[in-house]
C-alpha cells in the first residue's frame, strides 16, 4: 500500500491508534489535507469515518485494493451490526442532533456501543494499514467530542479553517454534483460549526492540537504538515506536493475519484464577495484569531486532480 512505509518510524512505534481529526466546516480543504498527510510515510489517510456506521461498513468508491482493505477492517470490528444505519451520525455526530430533542434519548442509548465501536474501527485500521497514524476527516465537532472520551486512541485535533467566502462560494456552487446551500443557511452553518469546533477545540490538550488555515496549508505545505505531524512527535520527509495519491480512503469528496491531485495556485472566486457573510462572520475573525497553538502563512492554492 502507497499510502504508509514497511517499517515504522521508531524503534518502538505507539502500542494505540495516533488519530489525527480533522475538525471544521465542510467544503473547507478536509480531503485535500488528509490526502496530503495520508502521503507522508507511515500515515494512512482513512478518509471520512463518520460514515463508516452510516455506509455499513461499505466504502464509498469501488475498486480492487479499496474494497479488500475495508471489507478486511469490516471483518475485525466487533459489536457494529447494531449500529449501521444513520441513527448514530444523526444522533450523535450531527450538529443539529444538539437541538433534536426526540433523539436525545437515542442519543444517551447509543454513545456506548458508538465509542465501543469507534474505537475498535481505529485499532483494525491501524492493523490492516500496519500503521498507528490515521487521518479522520470526518470533520464534525461533535465527532470530536466522542473521540475525545475513547481511552484505547490518542488524539490529535486539527481544527481546520478556511476563508468562509471560499465555502460560502463552494456551498452556492451548482456546477459541479454536490449538494447546495443558500449564502444565510451557509453562514448559519458556519456559526454553529466554529461555535462547537472552538468548545472542543480549547477542552483538548494544548499539545494535541493545533489550528490551522487552508490557506496556510497550501502555501507552505511543507511546514504545515511537518508542524501537524510534530503533535504526534513524527518526523518524516515531505511528499512530493504535486503529485499526491489519493490511496483508498473509506470516503471524501470528489477528489478521491481521481487517482493523484497536485496542489496549485487558488484562482479569483467565482462571485463577488458576500456582504453579509463578512459582516455575519466578522465575530469569528477575532475569536479564531486567539486560537493556540496555530499555523500562519501568506498566499494560496488548491488541489487540482491530474
Amino acid at each position: 500500500m502507497e499510502q504508509h512505509a514497511e517499517k515504522s518510524l521508531s524503534p518502538t512505534p505507539p502500542a494505540r491508534p495516533q488519530v489525527f481529526y480533522v475538525m471544521g466546516a465542510g467544503r473547507s480543504g478536509s480531503t485535500v489535507l488528509g490526502v496530503t498527510l495520508g502521503n507522508c510515510e507511515s500515515v494512512f489517510y482513512a478518509g471520512e469515518l463518520d460514515a463508516w456506521l452510516s455506509r455499513s461498513g461499505e466504502p464509498q468508491i469501488e475498486g480492487a485494493e479499496r474494497t479488500r482493505f475495508w471489507a478486511a477492517v469490516r471483518g475485525r470490528v466487533e459489536g457494529a451490526a447494531e449500529l449501521y444505519g444513520k441513527d448514530s451520525e444523526r444522533a450523535i455526530e450531527r450538529s443539529l442532533s444538539l437541538f433534536r430533542v426526540k433523539e436525545w434519548p437515542v442519543r444517551r442509548r447509543l454513545r456506548a456501543p458508538y465509542r465501543r465501536v469507534a474505537e475498535s474501527l481505529y485499532n483494525a485500521i491501524a492493523a490492516e494499514a500496519s500503521t498507528p497514524f490515521i487521518v479522520d476527516t470526518s470533520h464534525y465537532p461533535l465527532r470530536a467530542r466522542e473521540l475525545q472520551a475513547l481511552a484505547g486512541i490518542d488524539l490529535y485535533l486539527i481544527y481546520l479553517m478556511r476563508d468562509p467566502q471560499r465555502v460560502v462560494g463552494s456551498f452556492a456552487r451548482k456546477d459541479v454534483p454536490q449538494y447546495t446551500k443558500s449564502t444565510l443557511t451557509t453562514n448559519v452553518y458556519l456559526w454553529l460549526t466554529n461555535a462547537l469546533a472552538i468548545l472542543m477545540f480549547l477542552r483538548h490538550a494544548r499539545r494535541r492540537r493545533l489550528f490551522v488555515r487552508y490557506e496556510d496549508l497550501i502555501a507552505d505545505p511543507a511546514r504545515v504538515v511537518g508542524t501537524i505531524l510534530a503533535t504526534a512527535n513524527v518526523s518524516v520527509p515531505p511528499p512530493d506536493f504535486s503529485a499526491l495519491r489519493t490511496g483508498i480512503p473509506f470516503q471524501g469528496n470528489r477528489l478521491i475519484s481521481s487517482e493523484v491531485i497536485a496542489l496549485q495556485a487558488e484562482g479569483p472566486r467565482r462571485a463577488r464577495p458576500s456582504l453579509a457573510t463578512s459582516l455575519l462572520q466578522l465575530p469569528w475573525t477575532f475569536a479564531l484569531s486567539l486560537l493556540r497553538p496555530r499555523t500562519s502563512s501568506s498566499a494560496g492554492a488548491h488541489a487540482r486532480a491530474h
